[in-house]
């Protein structure tokens, strides 16, 4: 039985927690093959982004056809796109491909504050990618700049995701982790109708990463065959018990845990393995030296 391929185009996060290293963690932990498209290599950590070289559109699309090519692709999802030309050959191969699980996940801001998308690319974004998402995953600031209003309640989630819907994705994910208060709700709009997906709200600062984490497992379910909402259910509560047990490193945001899912609560598990040592407070601190 060959695994399903889920392909991630995004840049690489050299602190390991988000990007190209996040979504390979979280396809492996959900039984998937992954495989890259690296866009741009960051200099990054828990405390901020330091740097950021872009990789060449050429090798870009040649990362790509390598891929797709000999192994093939059941679904895909986008990250840090940063410039318009690499949003372009990206949408360029996507079509050529003819790639439909496609969720994009509109990367504009990283955790610390950094901008991971220039100006101009805003609009190839809008007018070349957006049009051929099957799934689209902004969190409250980015609908904003996509919707171009303010989102405090989720009544104006609502009408965030119906104007983004009318970019063209099929499927909008307005996901609400930034609002104030209440449980973590994300809202999924086909142009028809919502459905509301709600878990409780951790208090940790430890979230670096989830978004990439999130449009990853949302991806990885799409391609094991599951529909839309099948798909965002079961990566819902991934990234609720990733993000429960998140890893304390590092003196900013620490990464999510792509491997708790698996073992506290998540497949029927109710206990971490023996080769995972605990803190005091029940968090998985390493695995165990043998």
């Amino acid at each position: 039985m060959k695994p399903v391929r889920v392909l991630t185009i995004a840049g690489s996060d050299s602190g390991g927690g988000a990007g190209i290293q996040a979504d390979l963690k979280t396809i492996t932990a959900l039984g998937g093959f992954g495989m890259s498209v690296i866009t741009a290599l960051t200099a990054q950590n828990t405390q901020g982004v330091h740097g950021i070289h872009d990789v060449p559109v050429e090798f870009v699309e040649a990362q790509f056809d390598a891929v797709a090519k000999d192994i093939g692709i059941d679904a895909a999802k986008t990250g840090m796109l940063a410039s318009s030309d690499i949003i372009r050959a990206v949408a360029g191969k996507i079509r050529r491909y003819g790639v439909e699980r496609l969720v994009v996940d509109p990367v504009m801001v990283a955790k610390g504050g950094a901008r991971l998308i220039r100006e101009e690319a805003k609009e190839a974004l809008i007018a070349e990618l957006i049009p051929l998402a099957f799934v689209l995953t902004p969190n409250i600031p980015e609908a904003e700049v996509l919707a171009g209003i303010a989102i405090e309640t989720v009544d104006r989630m609502r009408e965030a995701a119906r104007i983004i819907h009318r970019l063209g994705a099929r499927h909008v994910l307005v996901k609400g982790g930034h609002l104030a208060a209440g449980d973590a709700v994300d809202l999924l709009y086909d142009g028809c109708v919502f459905r509301e997906f709600s878990a409780p709200r951790i208090a940790t600062a430890d979230t670096h990463g989830t978004g990439c984490t999130y449009s990853a497992a949302i991806a990885a379910g799409l391609a094991g065959g599951m529909n839309v909402g099948e798909a965002v259910t079961r990566a819902k509560g991934y990234i609720t018990e990733a993000v429960r047990y998140s890893w304390r490193l590092g003196g900013g945001h620490g990464p999510t845990n792509h491997l708790a899912p698996l073992f506290a609560g998540g497949n029927g598990a109710t206990a971490w393995p023996d080769w995972v040592e605990r803190d005091t407070e029940g968090r998985p601190w390493r695995i165990r030296p043998r």
